[in-house]
């Protein structure tokens, strides 16, 4: 006789979206087959009692194996990077299909899929990051690649790698006909290029004056044009690593308005303040990132959007550049700030740090935790079968041991990066026992996962949906296409 269930977890509270319950989870065929008190006995059982039992992490927003528009490659590759991932809790990752100069959009998909599928452990989707529209095909391999799940976009409105804004809008009117999400990297960059000039020219150039270079209104400008871009053509947009008040804001007033916009935010912006770049020599730059870390005004205010929905997730923005010559310091160790890699890694520790923060010390609850950091990305990206514990869905799952105390070291990460930049925080509440579609890839803390273990992602159809635009012009238009 076949066995009811291949693998039971016994007896933890389990998170989901009817709140949190003590139960059994049955996992057959590497779904959940069903969540129940006192589920037969089976030959491989998982002891739950006085844990928490929560879906396995999905982090929509990772640079892995990607070229930076600098010309530094990350540090980590699919294998570091899910491994890393796998061992803070994480099962889905949506790294970037990174399009280069004069690329066809179909043939960066390809080359990077391919990567994905020698490396990682744990299963992914892409966004197409599209920095070229004059390639040949542009337009129908948007279309296509979208037909075959990659639905979502990246552009960017700064850096060498930026569109025009007249680009951004075919790209979104683009992805409306295709039914996909645009992401956006938003900061004006006049108002970045004419920050950085001046304080080079009066020989400002340590890590802490990258803060300076990014200032709050180049965020505050560019998110409220994206707004106003997505409300026009009534096209979703998803805002990225949103860093100020003033953000918060512009993202709640173009809901209230109706426009189609999300938007995310980032552990580094929640805990870190621009102070954690004061340090001596070129240390800072370990933490260097784009926009910057804030100030705590700031984190009250991202901390009062995820209480609100004002915004919509968190995502680690992991950025993995290693502290030498390979990596941050690759122009030398006299670097001005305008030449450093800017990132940090984050995928392993994203959810202990909001574990701490959300369900141990009580700033939201352990639904909200689960939501946040797995179910909204997973509807909002429309990763099918991920992102919840329900029956049907895939074992995606993280046993927490909520009582557990770890203070971070120097580089204890699994990543490729070489240090930790959150050396020293403590945290209660560790990810013990992690889950991939049943099978079993980190056990009491340790990593037992397999390269290329990881499968891709159907995305069908996309999470959010175009509404209709309010502009008349536009509404013409579309009708006499």
């Amino acid at each position: 006789m076949t066995p009811t269930f291949e693998t039971v977890i016994r007896g933890g509270r389990v998170v989901t979206a009817d709140g949190i319950r003590t139960a059994d989870l049955g996992l057959r065929d590497g779904r959940i087959a069903a969540i129940a008190r006192d589920l037969p006995r089976c030959d491989t059982e998982i002891a739950a009692r006085d844990r928490l039992v929560l879906p396995g992490g999905v982090d929509p927003h990772a640079h892995i194996e990607q070229l930076s528009g600098m010309g530094v490659m990350n540090a980590d590759t699919f294998e570091t990077a899910t491994r890393s991932a796998a061992t803070g809790g994480t099962t889905t990752v949506i790294s970037f299909a990174a399009q280069k100069t004069g690329e066809r959009l179909r043939d960066a998909v390809a080359d990077y899929a391919a990567r994905a599928e020698r490396g990682a452990a744990i299963d992914h989707a892409f966004h197409i990051m599209v920095t070229d529209l004059s390639v040949p095909g542009f337009t129908e391999d948007l279309k296509a690649l979208a037909a075959e799940g990659h639905r979502s976009i990246k552009v960017f409105t700064t850096y060498n790698i930026r569109l025009a804004d007249r680009q951004i809008l075919d790209v979104m009117a683009a992805a409306k006909e295709a039914g996909a999400l645009v992401c956006v990297h938003a900061e004006t960059d006049a108002l970045l290029s004419w920050t950085k000039e001046r304080l080079l020219a009066a020989g400002h150039t340590r890590p802490e004056h990258h803060a300076l270079s990014h200032p709050r209104l180049a965020e505050i400008d560019a998110v409220e044009r994206m707004c106003r871009f997505a409300e026009f053509l009534g096209q979703p947009v998803m805002l990225f690593h949103i860093s100020t008040a003033e953000g918060v804001e512009a993202v709640r007033r173009a809901k209230a308005r109706g426009a189609p916009v999300r938007a995310e935010t980032c552990p580094h912006y929640l805990f870190m303040t621009a102070d954690v770049l004061k340090r001596d020599g070129l240390e800072g730059a370990k933490w260097m990132c784009s926009p910057p870390q804030r100030t705590a005004a700031d984190q009250e205010a991202l901390w009062a959007g995820l209480a609100d929905g004002t915004l919509d997730l968190v995502s680690s923005d992991h950025a993995p550049y290693r502290f030498d010559d390979t990596g941050k310091l690759r122009a030398g160790p006299g670097s001005s700030f305008d030449r450093i890699a800017n990132g940090l890694p984050g995928l392993e520790t994203r959810l202990p740090l909001l574990f701490d923060a959300m369900v141990s010390k009580g700033r939201l609850r352990a639904e909200a935790f689960a939501s946040l950091t797995a179910t909204a990305p997973a509807r909002l990206y429309g990763l099918a079968g991920k992102g919840e514990i329900a029956e049907g869905f895939d074992a995606d799952l993280v046993i927490w041991d909520p009582d557990r105390r770890v203070t971070y070291g120097a580089d204890d990460l699994h990543d490729n990066v070489g240090y930790n930049p959150w050396t020293g925080t403590t945290v209660t509440g560790w990810p013990e026992t992690v889950l991939l579609r049943g099978e079993v890839i980190v056990r009491d803390g340790e990593y037992r996962g397999t390269p290329g273990a990881g499968r891709a992602v159907p995305r069908p159809a996309p999470g959010v949906t175009a509404v209709a635009p309010p502009a008349e012009e536009v509404r013409f238009l579309e009708d006499n296409a």
